[in-house]
């Protein structure tokens, strides 16, 4: 059986933890025929990805996990999520990809110092030493592609203020957190279509993650909101996941064959630990893309 992972993130342009060439160097030797390297809003691997793959006998497809601000007028009183989209075989010299991406990049720095800005009114009440522009500086040296939240954790960790970094989410990251740029699925989708691609909504029942999990536990509310909301921006959705349960597969292909949508799956490894190519998905995801 062919060994498919089209949903994986790099240590250069995102919070995985190795960089292209490890990864692409991982990937064979766990025998990955067909793999996308698919960093959050950021497109500057691609090319760099593509190349290391060729070489290795990799075939790779373009890749990007979009953050989209979403909202239903049913659910938490109209309050907004997030939910993440993946765009594929794009135009990565998209002039206007490539700007909006630019902005978010932007956007994310002025993001966590607000986070941290909160985080310091915390400690200030714990008594804890707040946090410098030194720390800031020091959590930006430690990032080789966008800086997020996890690298925030991961300082608090080895200041030795938390244990984990669940913990530095669990008592700070969470009730200190800062809306993300607000781009939504209108946008996300027009942005990637217009640079020749496709968008997929990733992940759609993620547990743990960013999914529709937010508004609502149950499988056919879920594919009703995409139904009303979603469907008309979207080419596929990602029916394969690291953390689907085989309900969650089995009614997410029942739902993109309903609607003659794009199937995708991928590990989403950020390899803490490795799971590159552990999930098991059907040949024929490799045929929908030319």
């Amino acid at each position: 059986m062919m060994t498919i992972d089209l949903h994986i993130h790099s240590k250069d342009c995102s919070d995985g933890n190795l960089t292209v060439e490890e990864l692409v160097k991982e990937a064979k030797k766990r025998n990955v025929e067909f793999m996308s390297i698919t960093d959050h809003d950021s497109i500057d691997c691609q090319e760099k990805a593509m190349a290391l793959a060729r070489k290795n006998g990799i075939r790779y497809v373009y890749g990007v996990e979009l953050n989209v601000t979403f909202s239903h007028p049913r659910y938490r009183e109209g309050r907004s999520i997030a939910l993440d989209f993946l765009g594929y075989q794009f135009d990565v010299e998209n002039g206007e990809l490539k700007e909006k991406l630019r902005k978010i990049a932007q956007y994310r720095e002025e993001r966590a110092v607000k986070i941290l800005d909160k985080v310091n009114a915390v400690f200030e009440k714990e008594g804890i030493a707040k946090l410098t522009r030194k720390d800031l500086r020091k959590i930006r040296d430690s990032v080789d592609g966008v800086l997020g939240r996890p690298h925030i954790a991961s300082y608090l960790v080895r200041k030795g203020i938390v244990r984990t970094r669940q913990e530095a989410f669990d008592r700070y990251l969470v009730k200190c957190n800062v809306p993300h740029y607000p781009l939504y699925v209108e946008e996300a989708s027009r942005l990637v279509r217009d640079a020749g691609g496709i968008i997929v909504l990733a992940h759609p029942n993620d547990p743990h993650g960013t999914s529709l999990v937010k508004l609502t536990k149950s499988l056919h509310e879920q594919t009703a909101i995409i139904e009303k909301s979603i469907l008309e921006y979207i080419d596929g959705v990602e029916c394969w996941h690291s953390r689907n349960d085989a309900l969650t597969t089995n009614h997410y292909v029942k739902f993109a064959k309903k609607h003659g949508l794009i199937m995708t799956g991928g590990s989403d490894c950020h390899q803490k630990p490795i799971l590159m190519g552990t999930v098991k998905i059907p040949e024929h995801v490799v045929k929908q893309f030319s």
